[in-house]
């Protein structure tokens, strides 16, 4: 299963490097995955879309700010993106340098003037990141309100005409109902919910319930592999509660759908679900999802626009159809939506015949 296959061609300006004034002001692009119908609509149309007896799952996860800049002592620069949090002292995290720093290297953040020195050690390497510890005197989770930079996405910051974060950022690239922290990226589908957004679903006999992935940096590393059964998946942290496994089977044991808000829910409950029965689960997944996966929890699901070639690209074309993501992208840039993640948004659902579906490039 060819790389290529899920390879398309993005115009530049329809990247957004903001997100829209407000939060529910995207647009929607809404696929019927069953049949492959396409409609434009409006973000708050999401209302008309589901129905009293269904179960939305978003995910609580919550952004730190973990980019950090500063020096070697050699005086090169470095820009560091935390990756996990080990514990109150210790990260791992991914360096960016001209020359990767060698262990016991001493790394000097960036402060504000007049505040003293913030020394990291670099204790190991652990694979392609780094083992760091933070001064005790505060936690990992202080320095990081304290001199952290919340970490927008390379095709904001490293595109052309990119911008840094702004104070702005710190409240859009965070949904409203994130709890729990430790995300180095935003569960963008989440974005596009506000207060009363949330109240008028519940009005309408919505369901709401909450699973946490803790989203890695690597959700933006590109795959590599020509045949990407060969990609090798990064691990992310998750938790599946059972108050959300009962609501689950209370919402099918009605007639009602599981909704799942972005590709991290639908890693979350597929993965709770991996030996054919949804139970509560806690701890790491490198669970990869492509045409093919057997989908047993999620029927529906809001999702943003993702990039070409990107496993999240590939999750919604196994669970819509392949072609018929082909067909909703290319219409998507057709009609000026925005894409990726202060882009708008899309309404899928499942195409249940989708995992016979060998993808063709024609």
């Amino acid at each position: 299963m060819q790389r290529s296959l899920f390879s398309y061609d993005l115009p530049e300006e329809l990247i957004a490097a903001k997100p829209a004034a407000m939060r529910t002001g995207s647009r929607l692009l809404c696929l019927t995955g069953e049949t492959g119908a396409l409609r434009n609509a409006q973000f708050p149309d999401l209302l008309d879309l589901v129905r009293a007896g269904d179960l939305m799952v978003f995910n609580n996860t919550r952004v730190l700010p973990a980019r950090l800049f500063g020096s070697k002592p050699s005086g090169g620069r470095i820009e560091i993106l935390i990756e996990r949090v080990l514990n109150n002292c210790e990260v791992l995290a991914h360096i960016r340098a001209s020359r990767a720093p060698k262990s016991s290297t001493q790394l000097c953040l960036d402060v504000p003037v007049g505040t003293s020195d913030v020394v990291l050690d670099m204790l190991a390497r652990v694979d392609d990141l780094f083992h760091l510890r933070f001064p005790p005197e505060r936690s990992v989770q202080e320095w990081l309100a304290l001199l952290g930079h919340m970490p927008l996405p390379p095709y904001i910051v490293n595109k052309r005409d990119g911008r840094e974060d702004e104070l702005s950022d710190s409240e859009r690239y965070q949904t409203v109902y994130a709890s729990q922290a430790g995300a180095v990226a935003a569960p963008t589908a989440g974005l596009h919910f506000d207060e009363a957004m949330m109240a008028a679903l519940r009005a309408r006999g919505v369901d709401t319930q909450f699973v946490t992935l803790h989203v890695g940096a690597g959700t933006f590393q590109p795959v590599r592999a020509d045949d990407i059964r060969d990609h090798h998946m990064h691990s992310e942290w998750l938790e599946v509660s059972a108050g959300v496994c009962d609501a689950v089977k209370r919402a099918k044991a009605c007639g009602g759908r599981v909704i799942a808000v972005g590709t991290t829910s639908v890693r979350c409950l597929e993965t709770a679900a991996q030996d054919g029965e949804l139970k509560p689960f806690c701890g790491d997944t490198n669970i990869f999802i492509y045409p093919g996966f057997r989908f047993r929890v999620v029927d529906a699901l809001l999702s943003n626009f993702h990039l070409s070639e990107s496993t999240l690209l590939m999750l919604v074309s196994a669970f819509a159809g392949y072609q018929n993501i082909k067909k909703a992208y290319q219409a998507a840039i057709e009609n000026r939506y925005r894409f990726y993640s202060y882009g708008d948004a899309m309404w899928m659902t499942h195409n249940t015949l989708a995992f016979e579906e060998i993808p063709d490039a024609s």
